[in-house]
């Protein structure tokens, strides 16, 4: 049965509603009904007759001028023909403003627009904010393991000692519901709950059913007028499970499966898919042996991998667990409100063919009175560089899966649930150096007179293996073979051109190459490659002139990759990769896998980065004319830098960005550089700097600018000082880059999951995900960028002890 196939029989008891002897009528004209059909028939009717207290307001979705209709306390807006139909509804519910009156009208809108374009009239558009972006939830998804029907049941809550109140339910499954009571409803939300089916009760006899049954608060949210509650059923007995199991089973297709959740994960997953080849940070996980925190793991994207390539030393050991030492890390952890224990310094000193790093954290520099040497002298190299590290607890307690669908077990294998539990947090190491303002930290010369020997201290001790573990996110373009990082000389030859690169990474077939400067070769040409470090173990065996052809180029022509090309005769290159493959395995770090051993693990690491993100992602859409910023990455964690662009929003997951948008940054500043990059190009950034002032009546006030736009240092200077008087000063990091087509594959469970119940609703989401054209995020560096002006600083201990 569907609630359509009974629609005559609805429509004609809707006019009988509001009649005394309803429940009369209703028995005679459903008689050759069954019981099941009849208590679907009540629910659909309970709800249409149910009071509405939501405004009709025509006035920007009609061609057709509105005006003011009052009907009790409330004012419509309405055009002619929209009038006359809540006339005739209003009629039909003897003058009361139901959800069916609602419902009516706008249905009788919608057919009327959609009869209006058929007949090739346009629609107006012109009250379209473009400034305006709506929230997608990334990275917290509430999972279900069983189906939640839309059921609006009469319920009846208590709690002992206290008032039974009146509510409905939103849905049902068979563990748990969501309901709305009055705001005012004087529960303990700590303790459990009784609630009384009523209708049910009505309709079928369990005891339980008629005594309540007992449910435990698991959230609330709230309006100004009621809550709503997530419940997990904690009481009842085995026939009621059986019973209410029953009953979603034989109407799962007849009647409203709940799929919003899954809608909500399905919708996330497909615009990380967008966002996460293009991450620019490094995800570091951690594990505690000892009483010791150590990283373990370390999760590579498409475009971090330069971060992970800037340690490697002369022998390809990676020197990051130099740099984030257990005594680093238990104080960034121990103090987390102490942001100088974030921000990490470094550069590196070659000689003799050995490469030695030297970092600092903030907190160090303050303690040893070296801010200013340790600036000055660092900047000045081109190995000068600036990290912020983040981190956050791992909460256990939450599934390490992002989407569950009902029936799916809830846990990955036993091996990778054992290992995610290991880990006791998730950090990203985030790049915040700029070649642009480098000079700007030589300036802290000026207020320096110690010597050079004295950042000895901040020399770091080298590592002589590597310990770490490397696992790649999951693409649906990845490699068929394993990568393994390895770093040697390459030379590189295409007709007269002739270039020197150095190996990322490499494999038996192909190899990914960092070349010394942007270059464009031929596709379709071969390229001739030497290897001469690698000539002197080769023996007999000669490594030039070795044809290899381009896959594709990134960054800008200084990142490319490259697959051997096979004829007829064994190709020399992968002979002498795959050895040297084989004999070295052990000491060689595996980038990925060939197989799916460590797809689970590569998920599970991206679900717990994604739980907590410190920037903000957002997602160019494009549009019939152009394109907007329509939408930014969220999580259930207080983010600063949403806070702001919410502050002078109306709705809830609402961001109004006109004061980073307007004055045509939109299109020359994201729309036009996003369209002259490609997927493959990577990231982009630019600065802004942010003055946030609050208004009367709790209002936002932000102006946005670029350091150009405002001026010269002594500008800059009079900027952060006037923010910081008014308000305060943000600085952004703004990426941007283009995406590439969507990675549905990922997601397709979830689709033709939501197809089965709402197929508008899944292909509502394919199109959206396919009009995707940019992405990129804002990052917040106001703490770094405050210590490129020294002025800035003159109070400071260092710099007043240096002076003396």
């Amino acid at each position: 049965m569907s609630l359509d196939d009974h629609s005559a029989l609805i429509e004609q008891l809707k006019p009988l509603l509001m009649e005394p002897n309803f429940q009369e009528l209703f028995e005679n004209l459903t008689s050759d009904e069954s019981n099941s059909t009849r208590f679907l028939l009540k629910m659909e009717l309970n709800r249409i007759s149910s009071l509405c207290t939501r405004v009709i307001d025509l006035r920007d979705k009609s061609e057709l001028p509105c005006e003011q209709v009052v009907h009790g306390k409330q004012q419509h807006y309405l055009d002619q023909p929209a009038k006359e139909s809540f006339i005739e509804a209003i009629a039909l519910y003897q003058n009361q403003y139901t959800l069916g009156v609602y419902e009516s009208v706008l249905e009788a809108h919608k057919q009327r627009k959609l009869k209006f374009r058929d007949r090739g009239k346009g629609q107006d558009d012109s009250l379209f904010d473009p400034y305006m972006a709506q929230g997608v939830v990334l990275g917290s998804y509430f999972n279900r393991s069983e189906e939640r029907m839309n059921y609006s049941i009469r319920i009846a809550v208590l709690q002992p000692g206290r008032n039974e109140i009146q509510g409905i339910t939103v849905d049902l499954s068979v563990g748990g519901a969501r309901i709305r009571l009055p705001l005012q409803h004087h529960f303990e939300l700590d303790k459990p709950i009784r609630v009384k089916l009523l209708e049910l009760g009505e309709e079928y006899y369990y005891e339980d059913l008629q005594q309540g049954v007992d449910y435990e608060v698991v959230d609330t949210q709230t309006n100004h007028e009621y809550c709503w509650m997530r419940l997990k059923r904690v009481g009842g007995s085995e026939a009621l499970s059986q019973m209410l199991s029953n009953l979603i089973k034989g109407y799962k297709f007849r009647y409203k499966v709940d799929v919003n959740d899954i809608l909500v994960a399905a919708k996330g997953l497909g615009f990380e898919r967008h966002y996460l080849p293009h991450l620019p940070h490094l995800p570091l996980y951690l594990e505690q042996n000892d009483g010791q925190f150590q990283i373990t793991h370390k999760l590579l994207s498409r475009d971090n991998q330069q971060l992970q390539s800037y340690f490697q030393d002369e022998r390809d050991v990676s020197q990051l667990s130099g740099m984030l030492s257990p005594s680093r890390l238990n104080s960034l952890i121990s103090a987390p409100d102490n942001k100088d224990h974030s921000l990490f310094f470094c550069f590196t000193f070659h000689t003799q063919g050995h490469v030695y790093f030297y970092s600092a954290t903030l907190a160090e520099l303050k303690q040893h009175n070296l801010m200013a040497l340790f600036f000055s002298f660092g900047a000045n190299k081109s190995s000068w560089k600036i990290f912020r590290l983040t981190h956050h607890k791992i909460d256990h307690e939450k599934s390490y899966k992002a989407s569950i669908l009902p029936g799916d077990d809830s846990n990955y294998s036993a091996l990778t649930e054992a290992q995610l539990k290991q880990f006791t947090h998730v950090m990203q190491l985030i790049d915040l150096t700029s070649k642009n303002v480098q000079e700007d930290y030589l300036a802290w010369g000026e207020h320096c007179q110690n010597q050079a020997n004295e950042l000895k201290v901040f020399g770091q001790e080298k590592v002589i293996s590597n310990s770490t573990k490397l696992l790649s996110l999951q693409f649906s373009e990845r490699r068929n073979e394993a990568r393994y990082s390895f770093k040697t000389p390459v030379i590189l030859a295409q007709g007269k051109h002739s270039i020197t690169a150095s190996t990322h990474d490499i494999s038996s077939k192909g190899l990914q190459l960092t070349l010394a400067e942007a270059t464009q070769f031929d596709k379709t040409a071969p390229i001739q490659l030497g290897f001469p470090k690698l000539q002197q173990i080769a023996g007999k065996v000669q490594l030039n002139h070795l044809p290899y052809h381009l896959i594709k180029s990134r960054k800008k022509g200084t990142a490319i990759h490259l697959a051997a090309v096979m004829g007829h005769t064994p190709h020399v290159g992968v002979e002498f990769m795959n050895k040297l493959i084989i004999h070295n395995r052990s000491k060689l770090e595996k980038i990925t896998e060939a197989n799916s051993e460590m797809k689970e693990l590569a998920d599970g690491l991206k679900n717990l980065l994604m739980r907590h993100l410190d920037s903000v992602p957002y997602f160019v859409e494009k549009t019939p004319k152009s394109a907007t910023l329509s939408l930014l990455g969220v999580g259930t964690h207080k983010n600063v830098i949403t806070d702001i662009f919410a502050g002078s929003a109306t709705q809830s997951l609402e961001y109004n960005l006109a004061s980073l948008l307007k004055d045509g940054r939109l299109k020359s500043m994201f729309i036009e550089p996003i369209r002259a990059l490609k997927p493959q190009d990577g990231l982009e950034y630019f600065e802004v700097y942010l003055q946030v002032s609050r208004q009367s009546q709790g209002q936002v006030k932000v102006k946005c600018q670029t350091p150009g736009e405002i001026g010269d240092l002594n500008a800059r200077q009079h900027f952060i000082h006037q923010s910081n008087n008014l308000g305060k000063f943000m600085a952004l990091r703004v990426y941007r880059g283009a995406t590439g087509k969507p990675d549905l594959s990922y997601i397709r469970r979830e689709i033709e999951y939501i197809g089965i119940h709402a197929q508008h609703k899944s292909k509502k989401l394919e199109e959206l995900l396919w009009r995707i054209v940019g992405t990129g995020e804002l990052l917040d560096i106001t703490q770094e960028v405050q210590l490129r002006y020294p002025a800035l600083h003159e109070t400071d201990s260092n710099i007043t002890a240096n002076e003396s």
